[in-house]
């Protein structure tokens, strides 16, 4: 079903690019999350429409709740694939650095699409589709289709339904336009059952999930003004959960969501010397901005980086720059309402 959605000149380079190029490695940035997935597996498919080779490489094991995505049991770590490509597409990854060891499988002078929609993204690519109207990397890939004419069956939508719904909070952030709800309507009219995708990716915890998420309950923070709260989660809180990574995942919308919080931040004490900063904000303060201060990046209104020292200096430096950054904001609001 055509939906005669806007597509700027970048849609027909990236088309162009499907069809002219094969034997392609497609690739995700690191601990890849629902956007990440359904965006590369919902391409791979639209590739294997066309007739291409794709290798599907990524850092790390696909979560369990996205396994039942179709293509998923085809990735491979970086350390299983011999030799370089001279293909490859990249997606729902701000910079290069982002691949991580899977990046070393991209051939010195490859051609490579960059498709993404943070607005920090860098344009590594030779070819670059940075959408910043778009709400998840996966509507980028339904308007590539759009582009190239290809009807979607339900494996392909069933892709990119996932990342459309995980990057829109269900259609509950900000970012849920016109445009992502009819995508979103028009991938259901391929099968996709929207309960199932919802309960299995954003309703179900397991209970190491639950017995993080009451741990880090209890290191709840916030600053005197009530704009900012935050959570820490240290390495003894997740090993005595016996949880995993992916356990982590949607904590820091616990502070964000307290009434009167602008800026909510988790603090997930990594590896040694390492400190995991994720942010949430609801109405003014751009926290993409400050991510990109420290490293990181994402969008104005979610947005994470890797910081260097402990949890508790990490802390100190990131809360004082929030600290900035919200007082600046309301006053700049304040200030336009006069």
């Amino acid at each position: 079903m055509s939906l005669n959605l806007k597509l700027n000149p970048e849609y027909k380079t990236a088309a162009d690019f499907f069809q002219s190029h094969d034997n392609l490695l497609l690739l995700v940035h690191e601990r890849p999350d629902g956007d990440a997935l359904g965006s590369v597996l919902g391409a791979a498919h639209l590739l294997h429409q066309l007739g291409k080779t794709v290798t599907l490489v990524n850092d790390d094991p696909i979560p369990d709740k996205f396994k039942f995505l179709p293509l998923a049991d085809r990735f491979q770590l970086p350390e299983e694939v011999e030799g370089t490509f001279h293909n490859v597409i990249s997606f729902d990854c701000g910079d290069r650095k982002r691949l991580g060891r899977s990046g070393q499988l991209v051939a010195e002078g490859a051609n490579l699409l960059n498709v993404d929609h943070h607005v920090t993204n860098d344009r590594f690519g030779t070819e670059n589709l940075v959408d910043l109207d778009a709400a998840a990397t996966c509507q980028i890939v339904f308007k590539i289709a759009q582009q190239l004419g290809m009807e979607l069956d339900l494996d392909t939508a069933t892709c990119l339904y996932t990342g459309l719904v995980t990057d829109t909070g269900g259609f509950r952030y900000s970012n849920t336009t016109e445009e992502v709800l009819l995508i979103a309507a028009n991938l259901l009219t391929a099968g996709v059952s929207p309960y199932n995708i919802v309960d299995r990716v954003m309703e179900t915890m397991t209970w190491p999930q639950v017995l993080l998420i009451r741990a880090a309950l209890d290191t709840l923070g916030r600053d005197d003004s009530g704009r900012i709260a935050w959570v820490t989660i240290t390495r003894d809180m997740l090993e005595t959960a016996g949880g995993c990574e992916e356990d982590v995942e949607g904590l820091v919308n616990y502070p964000r969501n307290v009434e009167g919080v602008e800026v909510g931040i988790s603090f997930r004490e990594g590896l040694p010397g390492k400190v995991k900063v994720s942010f949430r904000s609801k109405y003014v303060v751009d926290v993409g901005a400050i991510a990109l201060e420290f490293g990181g990046g994402g969008h104005a209104r979610a947005a994470g980086c890797t910081v260097d020292g402990d949890v508790e200096t990490v802390k100190s430096q990131v809360l004082d720059r929030v600290k900035e950054a919200v007082a600046a904001s309301f006053a700049n609001t304040e200030a336009g309402a006069k």
